[in-house]
């Protein structure tokens, strides 16, 4: 739990009591009334019939997306890490966020999915979950609405907020018909709100049979608390810190928020040296939005 989530439970506290009003659990009361009155989930879902757009990519930031070259590699290896996570335990939906903005989680996140999405046989969903800053629609160049917002607000469907690239020969994603996106929709001033209502592991639920992965950007977590709400419905998380921004004990307090899920490791960005010996780390390099990426470990010496 996030040192703001706990700061925002004692405000509450402190000010139910001195109004003299009965305290009763600081996130039920609200999860109970975001949810009472909003429509139950439609698990129909035909792949076939998602709506499809013709994506304009920025294809500098999707290194994944060439055929050779070290980015290309690096994020390859990346992906194998990941999958072989999946001989320690059951693993589809990975959450990926940082301590604080402009720390390349996006950036990540996207290349992650194309790569699995390139591995021929995955069907693979990514889900822009930040609410607040959403970046991913930009970067594939696809309406952002509507989208998880919409979801969650119980004013869209599952079948409403899924898309698809449109086949296109002179559009470089025409290559990944198996890649879907969920956009984030509108941004609002109730982010939190609608993160922390159970629609987000309704929809996991009623999408996860028809996807190999399924990976969510979200928001910072130390910047806000939504991160740690969207970590309900995933199976482990990711992190991305920043060489030469991100404080040791911002990285710290960033995997402290995530004590209850489990945390596969850090993706070090914008690296210029290779960790020493005695990390577990990955190496993959590339310019994206958020900077060139490098090495990446958890963090803790091996033994």
């Amino acid at each position: 739990m996030s040192r703001i989530f706990e700061a925002l439970q004692r405000a509450d506290l402190e000010r139910k009591t001195d109004q003299g009003t009965e305290i009763g659990p600081f996130p039920e009361s609200i999860i109970a009334s975001d949810t009472e009155d909003l429509p139950p989930t439609s698990t129909g879902v035909a792949l076939e019939n998602i709506a499809r757009y013709s994506w304009k990519p920025s294809v500098a930031s999707i290194p994944s997306l060439t055929d050779r070259g070290a980015e290309v590699e690096q994020f390859r290896k990346l992906r194998s890490r990941v999958s072989q996570a999946r001989d320690e335990a059951p693993l589809k939906t990975i959450l990926i966020s940082s301590g604080m903005p402009s720390e390349g989680k996006s950036f990540v996140a996207l290349n992650l999915a194309m790569s699995l999405a390139r591995h021929g046989v995955n069907n693979v969903l990514l889900i822009d979950g930040d609410l607040r800053r959403p970046t991913l629609h930009n970067i594939l160049g696809a309406p952002h609405t509507p989208g998880l917002s919409e979801y969650l607000a119980g004013t869209a469907e599952v079948k409403d907020i899924l898309q698809r690239d449109k086949a296109d020969e002179t559009n470089s994603m025409a290559r990944l018909p198996n890649l879907t996106f969920i956009p984030s929709g509108k941004c609002s001033d109730n982010s939190s709100e609608l993160a922390v209502n159970h629609r987000m592991e309704e929809l996991i639920a009623a999408l996860s049979p028809h996807f190999d992965w399924i990976l969510i950007d979200s928001s910072p977590v130390l910047a806000v608390t939504d991160a740690v709400d969207l970590a309900r419905a995933a199976d482990a998380v990711l992190l991305v810190a920043r060489e030469a921004r991100t404080p040791y004990e911002v990285a710290q307090r960033a995997q402290a928020a995530f004590s209850k899920s489990r945390i596969l490791g850090f993706v070090l960005n914008a690296a210029k040296h290779i960790p020493r010996q005695g990390y577990y780390s990955y190496y993959y390099g590339g310019q994206g939005e958020e900077g060139k990426a490098g090495p990446e470990k958890n963090g803790r010496k091996k033994g």
